[in-house]
C-alpha cells in the first residue's frame, strides 16, 4: 500500500532537484561522471507566517517559491554539469565572475522572452481567435461558449508546444530526468528500497506532477473566466483589458489548482482519477523512460532530502553506468 508524501521534484540539466518539507537537495552529473550533491537554502514564507499556510494562499505562495527555487536550481545545474562551459579560447580567459554575469543576463533575457511568448500564445491569441469566430458566425457567442472555446484553443496550443519541445535533444534529456524523478518518488512512496531495479519498475506518471498542475490551471481558468464574463461582460469586449484581467486571475487560479492537485495526490477515488486523467495523459509527452544513470541521480537526490540525511554539501564519486544494448534500444524507441 503506497503512502502519501510531500516530497516533490524538478528535472534539471543533467540532474534532479528533490524537495521535502525539511530541505531541498539537488544531484547533478558532473562532466567527469561523478555526482555532485548540494542543498538549496530556502526561507519559506509559509513556514514564517502561519496565515500563508491557509488554503488557496498556500498554493499562490508555493507557486512563487517553486518558480524562484526552480530557476536557481536550473542555473546551478547548468554550471555544475558543464552545460554553460565556454570553449572559445578568448572567452576561456574570462574570469568566473564575468562568465556568471553573461550566463545570468542570457537567462534573464530568456525568461522575459518566455513570459512575453506565454502571454501572447496562451492569453492574447485565444482571445483574438474567439473574436474571429464571432465575426465569422455573424453574432456574439454565449459567455460559457466563448470561455470554453478560448480555453480549448489554449489547451491545444499548450499540447502542441510541449509536443514540439519534446523533440529538442536537450529537452528530451530533461524529460527523461523528469521520468526518473517520478519513478523514484513512486518507489519511495511504496516503501521499497531505493535501487535502480526497483525504480525502473515504477510508473513515470504521477498525479502530483507540475504538468498536471498546468493542465488543471487551464481547466480551472474556464470556471473563473466564465464567472468574470458574467459579472463584468464589458471587460471581455476590450482585448487588452481582458488580458490584464486574466493575468490578475492567475494567483487565484494557482491557489485553486494547488488545492485540487494536492487532493488528487492524497486521495484515490473516482473523482480524483477523473481530475488527474488529463495531466497524466500529458505526462506521456513531458516524461520519458530514463536511463539507469538518470535513475541513479534521482535516487541520490531523494536520499539527500530525507529528514535523516546530513545537511552538508558533498560529492559522491560514482562511476558512470555503461549504456547496455537494452538501454540503447529502449532509448531509441522514445
Amino acid at each position: 500500500m503506497g503512502k502519501y508524501t510531500a516530497i516533490g521534484g524538478q528535472a534539471l540539466i543533467e540532474g534532479i532537484m528533490m524537495k521535502s518539507p525539511e530541505k531541498t537537495a539537488m544531484a547533478v552529473r558532473k562532466p567527469d561522471g561523478t555526482i555532485d550533491i548540494s542543498y538549496i537554502e530556502e526561507n519559506s514564507l509559509r513556514k514564517k507566517y502561519k496565515i500563508l499556510r491557509a488554503p488557496l494562499l498556500r498554493g499562490i505562495i508555493a507557486y512563487i517559491e517553486s518558480m524562484k527555487t526552480g530557476y536557481s536550481a536550473m542555473m546551478k545545474s547548468a554550471e555544475i554539469s558543464g552545460f554553460t562551459d565556454i570553449e572559445d579560447e578568448t572567452q576561456e580567459k574570462m574570469s568566473e565572475k564575468k562568465k556568471n554575469v553573461i550566463i545570468s543576463i542570457v537567462m534573464v533575457i530568456g525568461t522575459v522572452l518566455g513570459v512575453l511568448l506565454s502571454v501572447g500564445l496562451f492569453m492574447y491569441i485565444p482571445r483574438l481567435a474567439v473574436g474571429g469566430i464571432q465575426r465569422l458566425v455573424g453574432h456574439d457567442l454565449s459567455k460559457i461558449l466563448r470561455s470554453g472555446i478560448e480555453q480549448f484553443i489554449k489547451l491545444v496550443v499548450f499540447v502542441f508546444y510541449m509536443f514540439a519541445v519534446s523533440y529538442i535533444k536537450d529537452m528530451k534529456r530533461v524529460f527523461m530526468y523528469h521520468g526518473a524523478e517520478h519513478k523514484t518518488i513512486f518507489c519511495y512512496e511504496k516503501g521499497l528500497p531505493l535501487t535502480v531495479e526497483n525504480v525502473k519498475k515504477q510508473s513515470r506518471f504521477h498525479p502530483r506532477c507540475g504538468t498536471s498542475f498546468l493542465i488543471l490551471m487551464i481547466l480551472v481558468s474556464v470556471i473563473f473566466s466564465t464567472v468574470v464574463q458574467i459579472i463584468f461582460p464589458k471587460v471581455y469586449t476590450v482585448a487588452w483589458l481582458w488580458v490584464i484581467v486574466k493575468i490578475l486571475l492567475i494567483p487565484i487560479i494557482c491557489g485553486a489548482g494547488f488545492e485540487i492537485l494536492r487532493a488528487c495526490g492524497k486521495y484515490d477515488n473516482l473523482f480524483t482519477k477523473i481530475i488527474s486523467a488529463p495531466g497524466l495523459w500529458m505526462q506521456r509527452i513531458t516524461t520519458k523512460e530514463p536511463e539507469d544513470k538518470m535513475i541513479e541521480i534521482a535516487i541520490e537526490a531523494l536520499r539527500a532530502c530525507e529528514p535523516e540525511s546530513p545537511d552538508v554539501d558533498r560529492s559522491i564519486d560514482i562511476k558512470p553506468i555503461e549504456d547496455t544494448k537494452e538501454n540503447a534500444e529502449e532509448n531509441d524507441n522514445i
